[in-house]
């Protein structure tokens, strides 16, 4: 039975049609964690009707119920906002006759999903790629950790549109997934081996999906897991618990162990041991291994001097910001043009007294973009006090009292340089494998199947280090650094681990933000050629990339969302655009997504 709260706590509008209510709970459940399941939204009279949301909270919850639109507001394969009462919004989304209500923003960094792309049972976040289930609101590919809340919904016989919905999830627009619990009489002992995006996502996912034995993370920083998207793009020192995704207590109540400040020394794949550099070791049932790289550090006489920084964890942004200061006297060169070092250019350059890029490159992004967008790119740039040495790279590191004061070049040029910062690139982390029998590549990349499973029985690997196939390139193996693919290897090899045979269907996905300019990437493959669509001088457009046979392999942007998200899921499904499909409309294609 609901108990409607009082007047004078909370207004009732009936006006509105909608009310608050206050719903009991049949049962303590463990801990405050939410998980709302999706409700079915099958018509329905208007009396007592109650489906979906199912809730584990330590007390009693509130609930705002509202008649939103009616069933004819709302076109097939539409998504609309609408008010819930006055207490909030949901995302309505109509596919195949059926209406959904979730979240309306994406929960890695708040982008509005209405504006994203709408495919097959799914949205795709404008901005990132994320993809978000619209029955369940279930997060299923990446970046970010948190899913939507999903609400009930019914239709009336009279066609009106019902929505219910916990008012803490129309506050907080996110939904942490119900992380089960641990059974004292499962033995078995899954070990990851990193503490990134990626190792999170395989232990979150692991513990979601009923996984009952012990979780251990070997995570080499002494943090927990944390955002490192925004290392490169951190322009004042903050507190790592900003940056972290979870808190202790979340680990704490998951049962998930993470040793921080350890590293992996050696892997026993016989005996099933990792060896750690504390001189402790750790067995284990199934290994996933999620390394990531190590940033690239060239042979150049001088470069250990001090104030040289490469650009990969919290501890380098934060190096970076204390030695720039806010004085505005330190003359700042960075060696790379592509997105590492340009990211770190835009988001110092406003503290520094001087700020230089150097590179090989003909332009900013022109080896990724070609030669027209670098020129636009580097007017942008240049409009911000930032200056370019192209087809160029440091030789040496000039110091004074043990620290860098300028670097030569190859063209016999001199930069003052009271800090140098580095982005050329990276190293995979995978050294402590060499004897394990895991099979590398020549490169230090661990070889995987579709399943992420080396060619050790219940080892697996993801994330930079993985040489895996890539659905969106005919399956073929590549390696691709990025934090939504490797959130998405956690997954998929949390899902295997658990025997819940899920091959990988990856679309990369890449984006960076430069003085305002968004610009994002999806496919991959080595283009022959190009078609722009657009304006390049007010870098707002559309690159098509195609191979040899003028296929689509992928799609660029700068300022025109949600493109690429499209062009994304356009791949997920299966289909193929070449270039005569694009004489007539060149977004023609976009229609086809959903049908």
């Amino acid at each position: 039975m609901f108990i409607i709260k009082k007047a004078n706590a909370i207004s009732i509008r009936l006006l509105r049609r909608s009310f608050i209510l206050q719903e009991p709970v049949l049962s303590k459940m463990g801990t405050s964690f939410s998980r709302s399941y999706s409700p079915n939204s099958g018509r329905c009279s208007d009396s007592t009707e109650r489906r979906g949301t199912i809730s584990r909270v330590d007390s009693t919850t509130e609930y705002v119920e509202s008649i939103v639109c009616n069933e004819n507001d709302i076109k097939e394969n539409e998504m609309k906002i609408v008010d819930i009462g006055e207490d909030g919004k949901v995302l309505l989304v109509k596919q195949k006759g059926e209406i959904n209500a979730l979240g309306t923003k994406c929960t890695h960094y708040g982008a509005p999903l209405t504006s994203g792309a709408l495919g097959d049972g799914r949205i795709r976040c404008p901005w990132h790629g994320a993809c978000f289930n619209i029955k369940t609101g279930d997060i299923e590919d990446f970046p970010g950790f948190d899913s939507l809340p999903c609400y009930q919904v019914t239709v009336t016989e009279k066609g009106q549109v019902k929505v219910k919905a916990k008012l803490s999830d129309l506050k907080s627009n996110k939904r942490i997934k119900d992380m089960g619990s641990v059974s004292p009489c499962d033995g078995s002992v899954i070990v990851i081996v990193g503490g990134g995006p990626s190792g999170a996502t395989c232990a979150e996912t692991l513990r979601s999906e009923g996984f009952k034995g012990r979780i251990t993370i070997i995570a080499k920083e002494n943090y927990l897991p944390y955002d490192r998207i925004k290392v490169s793009k951190i322009g004042t020192v903050t507190d790592i618990e900003k940056l972290q995704v979870r808190t202790q207590e979340y680990y704490q109540d998951a049962n998930i162990e993470i040793l921080k400040g350890v590293e992996a020394t050696n892997v026993d794949s016989e005996e099933r041991l990792v060896y750690l550099n504390d001189g402790s070791k750790v067995r284990y049932s199934a290994l996933y291994l999620a390394t990531g790289c190590k940033p690239r550090v060239p042979e150049i006489s001088g470069i250990n001097l001090k104030n040289i920084f490469t650009v990969r964890n919290f501890e380098d942004s934060m190096n970076i910001l204390r030695t720039l200061g806010s004085e505005k006297d330190k003359d700042v060169v960075v060696l790379g043009l592509s997105f590492i070092g340009l990211e770190i250019a835009a988001s110092c350059c406003a503290k520094a007294k001087s700020m230089t890029a150097v590179g090989k490159d003909t332009g900013p992004l022109a080896q990724v973009f070609g030669q027209d967008i670098g020129r636009s790119l580097q007017k942008l740039f240049e409009e911000k006090d930032v200056k370019f040495h192209f087809g160029t790279t440091i030789v040496k590191c000039n110091g004074e009292n043990g620290a860098i004061k300028s670097v030569e070049l190859d063209n016999g040029t001199t930069l003052n340089a009271d800090i140098l910062i580095l982005g050329v690139g990276s190293t995979f982390h995978t050294d402590f494998l060499k004897d394990s029998g895991i099979k590398l590549e020549s490169n230090g990349a661990v070889s995987v199947n579709d399943k992420l499973e080396t060619n050790i029985k219940n080892v697996y690997a993801g994330g930079d280090i993985a040489y895996a196939p890539v659905y969106a390139h005919g399956n073929k193996h590549m390696c691709i650094g990025h934090i939504g693919l490797s959130q998405y290897h956690g997954r998929v090899a949390a899902l295997n681990i658990l025997k819940k045979e899920t091959p990988l269907k990856t679309v990369p996905y890449f984006w960076t933000m430069l003085f305002g300019k968004s610009i994002r990437y999806a496919g991959c493959g080595k283009s022959s050629n190009i078609q722009i669509e657009g304006d390049i001088n007010e870098l707002k457009f559309v690159i098509f990339f195609f191979d040899e046979s003028d296929k689509v392999i992928a799609v660029a942007s700068c300022m025109r969302d949600p493109i690429v998200s499209q062009f994304a899921e356009f791949l997920y499904q299966g289909k193929t655009l070449h270039k005569k499909d694009l004489k007539d409309d060149p977004f023609a294609w976009t229609k086809s997504i959903v049908q």
